[in-house]
């Protein structure tokens, strides 16, 4: 018997419903506690890498962890370290961004991903990669695997891209290059403001 529980023997009636919605009040902010605190985050978005899927400032609900992205997941990552092919094709640890970053999965171990770049096209596994979220085309090479393509993502990793890719730095980036499962803090689930495009995020 708890202690609510104990105060509302012998109180009148409208009291002892008072005291049940004070009971209940606090049980669903305890509930809700401890969901935010091991299960989901709220965080803030800077840059403009994901327009126009998020913009600068757009707050978000995200898990706090997520050990199995898929394919068009947002996640967020530590970029500490860089994780490119040297001229022999073997994966080189390097010096990342030092920063958190917010991109899409384009490619989880075991894809293949190639590129058109005079055309801007991605391809997965062989086949043209539909992107109906995509703001700008696919043009630009920025260093990780030149010369390297099409590249297999190896176990443990994933490939990812901004939705903006005239103004991302992400996989096709050398200061990012592959991006390690272990690196990944969570996957972003919900828009929650601004309220007038709040929603679940595709």
């Amino acid at each position: 018997m708890n202690l609510l529980t104990k105060i509302k023997k012998g109180v009148p009636k409208p009291l002892e419903s008072l005291f049940s919605l004070i009971e209940t009040f606090f049980t669903t902010m305890l509930i809700a506690s401890m969901v935010f605190t091991y299960f989901l985050r709220v965080t803030t978005i800077n840059g403009s890498s994901m327009e126009k899927t998020l913009l600068p400032g757009d707050m978000v609900v995200m898990t706090a962890f997520c050990n199995h992205p898929k394919q068009g997941d947002i996640i967020v990552f530590d970029a500490d370290e860089s994780v490119t092919m040297n001229e022999e094709g073997e994966l080189v640890k390097g010096r990342g961004m030092n920063i958190k970053l917010v991109k899409r999965v384009i490619a989880c171990a075991g894809q293949t991903v190639d590129f058109n770049f005079e055309k801007g096209i991605v391809y997965v596994d062989g086949e043209e990669f539909k992107e109906s979220y995509r703001n700008g085309l696919t043009h630009t090479d920025e260093g990780a695997f030149t010369g390297h393509y099409p590249v297999t993502v190896p176990d443990g990793y994933v490939f990812v891209m901004g939705d903006n890719r005239i103004n991302s730095r992400d996989s096709r980036s050398s200061e990012v290059g592959f991006v390690s499962v272990d690196n990944i803090n969570g996957k972003l689930l919900f828009l929650i403001n601004p309220f007038e495009r709040a929603g679940w995020l595709k």
